[in-house]
Protein backbone atom coordinates (compact mmCIF):
# COMPACT_ATOMS: atom_id res chain seq x y z
CA UNK A 1 0.00 0.00 0.00
CA UNK A 2 1.83 3.24 -0.48
CA UNK A 3 1.45 6.38 0.88
CA UNK A 4 -1.44 9.02 0.02
CA UNK A 5 0.50 11.92 -0.92
CA UNK A 6 -2.99 13.91 -0.77
CA UNK A 7 -3.52 12.11 2.82
CA UNK A 8 -0.28 13.27 4.18
CA UNK A 9 -0.50 16.95 3.65
CA UNK A 10 -4.54 16.93 4.27
CA UNK A 11 -4.08 15.24 7.52
CA UNK A 12 -6.00 12.02 6.29
CA UNK A 13 -6.41 8.71 7.07
CA UNK A 14 -3.34 7.85 4.63
CA UNK A 15 -0.75 9.88 6.39
CA UNK A 16 2.69 8.37 6.93
CA UNK A 17 1.33 7.52 10.47
CA UNK A 18 -1.05 5.58 9.07
CA UNK A 19 0.76 4.20 6.19
CA UNK A 20 2.05 0.55 5.45
CA UNK A 21 5.88 -0.18 4.39
CA UNK A 22 8.14 -2.95 5.00
CA UNK A 23 9.57 -1.99 8.63
CA UNK A 24 13.41 -3.46 9.21
CA UNK A 25 12.93 -2.01 12.74
CA UNK A 26 9.29 -2.28 13.81
CA UNK A 27 10.89 -0.22 17.47
CA UNK A 28 10.24 2.43 15.96
CA UNK A 29 6.94 2.49 16.79
CA UNK A 30 7.75 1.93 20.77
CA UNK A 31 9.92 5.65 20.20
CA UNK A 32 8.17 8.96 21.62
CA UNK A 33 11.57 10.76 20.38
CA UNK A 34 10.77 13.22 17.50
CA UNK A 35 12.71 12.64 14.38
CA UNK A 36 14.59 15.89 14.94
CA UNK A 37 15.47 17.50 11.13
CA UNK A 38 17.96 20.30 11.45
CA UNK A 39 17.53 23.08 8.62
CA UNK A 40 20.43 25.50 7.82
CA UNK A 41 18.49 28.62 6.77
CA UNK A 42 20.06 31.41 5.54
CA UNK A 43 17.12 33.27 6.87
CA UNK A 44 18.25 36.50 7.05
CA UNK A 45 20.82 38.23 4.69
CA UNK A 46 21.49 39.19 1.09
CA UNK A 47 20.99 35.72 0.26
CA UNK A 48 17.50 34.88 1.94
CA UNK A 49 15.19 34.84 -0.75
CA UNK A 50 15.12 31.34 -1.36
CA UNK A 51 15.12 30.53 2.25
CA UNK A 52 11.73 32.07 2.80
CA UNK A 53 9.88 30.47 0.49
CA UNK A 54 11.55 26.73 1.26
CA UNK A 55 10.80 28.00 4.69
CA UNK A 56 7.20 27.57 4.50
CA UNK A 57 7.28 24.61 2.48
CA UNK A 58 9.00 23.18 5.67
CA UNK A 59 6.71 24.85 7.90
CA UNK A 60 3.55 23.28 6.05
CA UNK A 61 5.01 19.61 5.54
CA UNK A 62 5.91 19.31 8.99
CA UNK A 63 2.40 20.67 10.57
CA UNK A 64 0.74 18.15 8.07
CA UNK A 65 2.20 15.42 9.13
CA UNK A 66 2.57 15.74 12.49
CA UNK A 67 -1.48 16.93 12.61
CA UNK A 68 -1.77 13.20 11.01
CA UNK A 69 0.08 12.04 13.66
CA UNK A 70 3.64 11.96 13.08
CA UNK A 71 5.58 8.78 11.73
CA UNK A 72 4.48 6.03 13.53
CA UNK A 73 2.99 8.31 16.44
CA UNK A 74 6.76 10.07 16.09
CA UNK A 75 6.18 13.80 15.45
CA UNK A 76 8.52 15.93 13.30
CA UNK A 77 10.47 18.41 15.32
CA UNK A 78 12.45 21.41 12.97
CA UNK A 79 15.37 22.76 14.80
CA UNK A 80 16.25 25.98 12.78
CA UNK A 81 19.70 27.86 12.63
CA UNK A 82 19.58 31.09 10.89
CA UNK A 83 23.14 31.01 9.08
CA UNK A 84 22.89 34.89 7.11
CA UNK A 85 23.99 32.86 4.44
CA UNK A 86 27.77 32.78 5.66
CA UNK A 87 29.69 30.03 5.72
CA UNK A 88 31.27 30.26 8.79
CA UNK A 89 28.28 30.80 10.37
CA UNK A 90 27.08 27.65 8.80
CA UNK A 91 29.77 25.65 9.76
CA UNK A 92 29.05 26.35 13.52
CA UNK A 93 25.67 25.45 12.69
CA UNK A 94 25.89 22.60 11.18
CA UNK A 95 28.28 21.18 14.05
CA UNK A 96 25.95 22.83 16.89
CA UNK A 97 23.35 20.81 15.24
CA UNK A 98 25.25 17.51 15.10
CA UNK A 99 26.92 17.16 18.41
CA UNK A 100 24.52 18.92 20.84
CA UNK A 101 20.87 19.01 18.82
CA UNK A 102 21.50 15.30 17.37
CA UNK A 103 19.22 15.82 14.99
CA UNK A 104 19.01 12.59 12.68
CA UNK A 105 19.07 14.04 9.00
CA UNK A 106 19.73 17.99 8.12
CA UNK A 107 17.78 19.85 5.01
CA UNK A 108 20.29 22.53 3.67
CA UNK A 109 21.96 24.89 3.33
CA UNK A 110 20.27 26.35 0.49
CA UNK A 111 23.45 28.28 -0.66
CA UNK A 112 25.82 26.71 -2.36
CA UNK A 113 28.77 29.00 -0.89
CA UNK A 114 27.58 27.65 2.57
CA UNK A 115 27.28 23.90 1.66
CA UNK A 116 31.01 23.89 0.38
CA UNK A 117 31.73 24.33 4.09
CA UNK A 118 29.75 22.14 5.20
CA UNK A 119 29.26 19.36 3.27
CA UNK A 120 32.58 17.92 4.63
CA UNK A 121 31.46 18.44 8.02
CA UNK A 122 28.19 16.02 7.49
CA UNK A 123 30.27 13.28 5.61
CA UNK A 124 32.63 12.88 8.49
CA UNK A 125 29.63 12.63 10.73
CA UNK A 126 28.17 10.66 8.63
CA UNK A 127 24.77 12.41 8.81
CA UNK A 128 22.04 12.38 6.02
CA UNK A 129 21.64 15.33 4.15
CA UNK A 130 19.14 16.92 1.68
CA UNK A 131 20.08 19.67 -0.60
CA UNK A 132 19.47 22.06 -3.14
CA UNK A 133 22.65 23.31 -3.62
CA UNK A 134 23.74 23.28 -7.22
CA UNK A 135 27.43 23.59 -7.53
CA UNK A 136 28.26 20.29 -9.44
CA UNK A 137 31.05 19.03 -6.74
CA UNK A 138 28.50 18.95 -3.82
CA UNK A 139 27.08 15.76 -5.06
CA UNK A 140 30.06 12.82 -4.58
CA UNK A 141 28.85 9.55 -3.56
CA UNK A 142 31.82 8.29 -3.09
CA UNK A 143 33.07 11.67 -0.49
CA UNK A 144 29.84 12.39 0.34
CA UNK A 145 28.22 9.07 0.82
CA UNK A 146 25.12 10.44 2.69
CA UNK A 147 24.63 13.60 0.90
CA UNK A 148 21.79 14.27 -2.10
CA UNK A 149 20.73 16.81 -4.31
CA UNK A 150 16.95 17.49 -4.74
CA UNK A 151 17.31 20.29 -7.13
CA UNK A 152 19.11 20.47 -10.36
CA UNK A 153 23.01 21.09 -10.58
CA UNK A 154 24.77 23.93 -11.86
CA UNK A 155 25.65 22.07 -15.03
CA UNK A 156 22.14 21.77 -15.60
CA UNK A 157 21.11 24.83 -14.79
CA UNK A 158 24.11 26.24 -16.72
CA UNK A 159 22.65 24.16 -20.01
CA UNK A 160 19.30 25.50 -19.67
CA UNK A 161 20.60 28.97 -19.76
CA UNK A 162 23.35 28.42 -22.29
CA UNK A 163 20.81 27.08 -24.96
CA UNK A 164 18.30 29.26 -24.29
CA UNK A 165 20.70 31.74 -25.12
CA UNK A 166 22.12 30.16 -28.34
CA UNK A 167 19.38 28.35 -30.00
CA UNK A 168 16.70 30.32 -28.99
CA UNK A 169 17.84 33.85 -28.60
CA UNK A 170 20.16 33.49 -30.97
CA UNK A 171 22.72 35.59 -29.75
CA UNK A 172 26.49 35.07 -29.72
CA UNK A 173 28.44 37.93 -27.58
CA UNK A 174 27.62 37.04 -23.71
CA UNK A 175 28.24 39.11 -20.78
CA UNK A 176 28.48 36.53 -17.25
CA UNK A 177 27.75 38.22 -14.07
CA UNK A 178 27.33 36.87 -10.87
CA UNK A 179 28.06 37.71 -6.90
CA UNK A 180 31.32 37.48 -5.00
CA UNK A 181 30.06 34.14 -2.84
CA UNK A 182 31.23 30.73 -3.07
CA UNK A 183 28.32 30.23 -5.33
CA UNK A 184 28.22 33.05 -7.48
CA UNK A 185 31.86 32.69 -7.96
CA UNK A 186 31.83 29.00 -9.06
CA UNK A 187 29.03 29.55 -11.34
CA UNK A 188 30.31 32.39 -13.40
CA UNK A 189 33.65 30.32 -14.13
CA UNK A 190 31.87 27.43 -15.52
CA UNK A 191 29.64 29.25 -17.31
CA UNK A 192 31.95 31.23 -19.16
CA UNK A 193 33.95 28.10 -20.16
CA UNK A 194 30.83 26.20 -21.40
CA UNK A 195 30.01 29.08 -23.36
CA UNK A 196 33.43 29.50 -24.82
CA UNK A 197 33.23 26.21 -25.58
CA UNK A 198 30.33 26.32 -27.72
CA UNK A 199 31.70 29.17 -29.45
CA UNK A 200 30.02 31.90 -28.06
CA UNK A 201 31.87 35.00 -27.68
CA UNK A 202 32.27 36.09 -23.45
CA UNK A 203 32.86 39.57 -24.53
CA UNK A 204 32.57 40.62 -20.67
CA UNK A 205 32.65 38.88 -16.96
CA UNK A 206 32.43 39.67 -13.28
CA UNK A 207 31.93 38.92 -9.89
CA UNK A 208 30.09 42.11 -7.99
CA UNK A 209 29.62 42.62 -3.91
CA UNK A 210 25.58 42.18 -3.97
CA UNK A 211 25.52 45.27 -1.70
CA UNK A 212 27.21 47.04 -4.10
CA UNK A 213 24.74 50.23 -4.41
CA UNK A 214 25.59 51.15 -8.10
CA UNK A 215 26.02 48.97 -10.97
CA UNK A 216 26.26 51.27 -13.78
CA UNK A 217 30.13 50.83 -13.87
CA UNK A 218 30.06 46.93 -14.68
CA UNK A 219 26.72 47.53 -17.11
CA UNK A 220 28.66 50.24 -18.66
CA UNK A 221 31.48 47.98 -19.41
CA UNK A 222 29.06 45.05 -20.65
CA UNK A 223 27.28 47.86 -23.09
CA UNK A 224 30.57 48.96 -24.26
CA UNK A 225 31.46 45.15 -24.83
CA UNK A 226 28.81 44.65 -27.14
CA UNK A 227 27.21 42.22 -25.04
CA UNK A 228 23.66 40.82 -26.82
CA UNK A 229 22.20 39.14 -23.52
CA UNK A 230 23.67 39.28 -19.74
CA UNK A 231 23.73 36.06 -18.32
CA UNK A 232 23.39 36.22 -14.22
CA UNK A 233 24.62 33.99 -11.56
CA UNK A 234 23.23 35.31 -8.36
CA UNK A 235 20.74 34.90 -5.73
CA UNK A 236 20.56 38.33 -4.30
CA UNK A 237 17.66 39.74 -5.20
CA UNK A 238 18.82 43.47 -4.47
CA UNK A 239 22.11 43.36 -6.61
CA UNK A 240 19.39 41.88 -9.62
CA UNK A 241 16.99 44.60 -9.20
CA UNK A 242 19.84 47.13 -9.21
CA UNK A 243 20.90 45.90 -12.64
CA UNK A 244 17.38 45.66 -14.13
CA UNK A 245 17.11 49.30 -12.85
CA UNK A 246 20.58 50.75 -14.11
CA UNK A 247 19.64 49.05 -17.72
CA UNK A 248 16.73 51.02 -17.99
CA UNK A 249 18.35 54.38 -17.06
CA UNK A 250 20.88 53.20 -19.54
CA UNK A 251 18.04 52.81 -22.00
CA UNK A 252 19.90 49.31 -23.35
CA UNK A 253 17.59 46.71 -24.74
CA UNK A 254 19.54 43.83 -23.78
CA UNK A 255 17.75 40.65 -22.01
CA UNK A 256 19.06 38.96 -18.72
CA UNK A 257 18.95 35.39 -18.43
CA UNK A 258 19.90 33.26 -16.05
CA UNK A 259 19.29 31.93 -11.94
CA UNK A 260 15.67 31.35 -10.56
CA UNK A 261 16.01 34.39 -8.47
CA UNK A 262 15.36 36.60 -11.19
CA UNK A 263 11.99 36.20 -11.36
CA UNK A 264 11.46 36.04 -7.20
CA UNK A 265 8.58 38.37 -5.83
CA UNK A 266 10.42 40.51 -3.98
CA UNK A 267 11.97 42.46 -7.06
CA UNK A 268 8.23 43.55 -7.62
CA UNK A 269 9.11 46.16 -4.73
CA UNK A 270 12.71 46.84 -5.54
CA UNK A 271 12.84 47.43 -9.59
CA UNK A 272 11.48 51.31 -9.92
CA UNK A 273 9.10 50.37 -12.73
CA UNK A 274 7.28 47.42 -13.68
CA UNK A 275 8.81 47.78 -17.31
CA UNK A 276 12.63 47.52 -15.81
CA UNK A 277 11.57 43.79 -15.21
CA UNK A 278 10.63 43.00 -19.21
CA UNK A 279 13.35 41.08 -21.29
CA UNK A 280 13.96 38.76 -17.88
CA UNK A 281 13.96 35.15 -18.38
CA UNK A 282 14.94 33.40 -15.43
CA UNK A 283 15.08 29.62 -15.28
CA UNK A 284 12.01 27.27 -14.14
CA UNK A 285 10.69 23.93 -14.71
CA UNK A 286 7.77 22.16 -16.12
CA UNK A 287 6.00 21.49 -12.77
CA UNK A 288 6.02 25.24 -12.17
CA UNK A 289 5.54 26.01 -15.24
CA UNK A 290 1.36 27.63 -16.59
CA UNK A 291 0.38 27.03 -20.51
CA UNK A 292 -0.73 29.00 -22.59
CA UNK A 293 -4.39 28.78 -21.19
CA UNK A 294 -3.33 29.73 -17.34
CA UNK A 295 -2.86 26.26 -16.31
CA UNK A 296 -0.90 24.03 -14.33
CA UNK A 297 0.10 20.52 -14.10
CA UNK A 298 -2.62 19.01 -12.62
CA UNK A 299 -0.35 17.96 -9.03
CA UNK A 300 1.27 21.18 -9.29
CA UNK A 301 -2.57 22.79 -9.08
CA UNK A 302 -3.60 20.43 -6.50
CA UNK A 303 -0.79 21.82 -4.24
CA UNK A 304 -1.24 25.84 -5.10
CA UNK A 305 -4.84 24.66 -3.84
CA UNK A 306 -4.23 23.02 -0.65
CA UNK A 307 -1.20 25.97 -0.27
CA UNK A 308 -4.07 28.66 -0.35
CA UNK A 309 -6.34 27.15 1.48
CA UNK A 310 -3.97 27.04 4.45
CA UNK A 311 -2.97 30.73 3.88
CA UNK A 312 0.71 30.27 3.26
CA UNK A 313 1.78 33.37 0.69
CA UNK A 314 2.95 32.74 -3.47
CA UNK A 315 2.81 35.67 -4.42
CA UNK A 316 6.47 37.08 -3.09
CA UNK A 317 8.26 33.37 -3.75
CA UNK A 318 8.60 30.66 -6.14
CA UNK A 319 6.24 27.90 -5.94
CA UNK A 320 9.66 25.43 -6.52
CA UNK A 321 11.11 26.62 -3.59
CA UNK A 322 8.29 25.94 -1.86
CA UNK A 323 8.01 22.43 -3.53
CA UNK A 324 10.97 21.58 -2.35
CA UNK A 325 10.46 22.54 1.28
CA UNK A 326 7.64 19.93 1.24
CA UNK A 327 9.64 17.46 -0.50
CA UNK A 328 12.57 17.53 1.91
CA UNK A 329 10.77 17.06 4.67
CA UNK A 330 8.62 14.28 2.91
CA UNK A 331 11.58 12.15 2.38
CA UNK A 332 13.18 12.46 5.56
CA UNK A 333 9.91 11.01 7.13
CA UNK A 334 9.61 8.35 4.46
CA UNK A 335 12.58 7.08 5.20
CA UNK A 336 12.20 6.90 9.05
CA UNK A 337 9.15 5.23 8.11
CA UNK A 338 10.59 2.80 5.49
CA UNK A 339 13.62 1.94 7.43
CA UNK A 340 12.24 1.59 10.65
CA UNK A 341 14.82 3.82 12.30
CA UNK A 342 16.50 7.01 12.81
CA UNK A 343 19.67 5.86 12.14
CA UNK A 344 21.42 7.26 9.14
CA UNK A 345 22.48 4.41 7.39
CA UNK A 346 18.73 3.38 7.21
CA UNK A 347 17.37 6.81 6.01
CA UNK A 348 20.72 6.52 3.50
CA UNK A 349 19.82 2.90 2.21
CA UNK A 350 16.39 4.21 1.54
CA UNK A 351 17.30 7.50 -0.33
CA UNK A 352 19.61 5.55 -2.53
CA UNK A 353 16.85 2.65 -3.61
CA UNK A 354 14.68 5.35 -4.99
CA UNK A 355 13.35 6.09 -9.01
CA UNK A 356 11.03 8.45 -9.93
CA UNK A 357 10.16 9.18 -6.63
CA UNK A 358 7.23 11.77 -7.17
CA UNK A 359 7.86 14.94 -5.21
CA UNK A 360 6.02 17.90 -5.85
CA UNK A 361 8.83 19.67 -7.61
CA UNK A 362 10.11 17.17 -9.22
CA UNK A 363 10.47 12.94 -9.96
CA UNK A 364 13.95 12.03 -8.09
CA UNK A 365 16.00 9.12 -8.55
CA UNK A 366 18.89 8.21 -6.56
CA UNK A 367 20.89 5.11 -6.35
CA UNK A 368 24.37 4.05 -4.65
CA UNK A 369 26.19 5.68 -7.16
CA UNK A 370 24.12 8.67 -8.02
CA UNK A 371 23.48 11.63 -5.98
CA UNK A 372 21.71 13.65 -8.68
CA UNK A 373 18.32 13.76 -8.10
CA UNK A 374 16.57 15.94 -10.71
CA UNK A 375 15.45 14.86 -14.21
CA UNK A 376 17.26 17.35 -16.48
CA UNK A 377 13.91 17.78 -19.14
CA UNK A 378 12.00 18.93 -16.55
CA UNK A 379 14.04 22.19 -16.31
CA UNK A 380 12.30 25.24 -18.98
CA UNK A 381 13.34 28.77 -18.81
CA UNK A 382 10.54 31.17 -17.66
CA UNK A 383 9.31 34.78 -18.18
CA UNK A 384 10.61 36.43 -15.04
CA UNK A 385 7.83 38.55 -14.37
CA UNK A 386 4.45 36.28 -15.31
CA UNK A 387 4.39 34.85 -11.48
CA UNK A 388 0.88 33.56 -10.68
CA UNK A 389 1.07 32.45 -7.57
CA UNK A 390 4.99 31.46 -7.55
CA UNK A 391 4.72 29.84 -11.21
CA UNK A 392 5.31 31.03 -14.26
CA UNK A 393 5.11 31.04 -17.54
CA UNK A 394 7.12 29.74 -20.23
CA UNK A 395 9.50 32.20 -22.07
CA UNK A 396 9.68 32.74 -25.62
CA UNK A 397 10.29 29.97 -28.06
CA UNK A 398 8.71 27.26 -26.39
CA UNK A 399 6.21 24.93 -27.89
Amino acid sequence: MSISRRGILLGGAGALGAASFPLSRPAIAQSSEPIKIGWLAAMTGPSSAPTVGFNRGVTFATDAINAAGGVKGRKIEIITRDTQGDPTKAVNATQELISQAKVHAIWGPVNSGEALATTPLMARAKMPDLHPCVVDTLIDPAKFPAAFRIAPSNGQWDDAVRNYCLKVLKVSKIAVIGDTTGYGVTAVKASVEAFKKDGADVVYQANIDATQPDMTPDMLRAKNAAAQVIVVWSVSTGMEARMFNTRASMNWDVAFVGHPSLASGELASLIEKPANWEKVYAIGYKSCSYDSAGKLPPKSQDLVDRLNKAKVPLNDTLLWWIAGGIDAVELIARAVEASGSTDSEGIVKYWNSLTKYPGYFGNYSFSPTQHNGYPTDEIVMSEARSAKNGTFALAPGYS
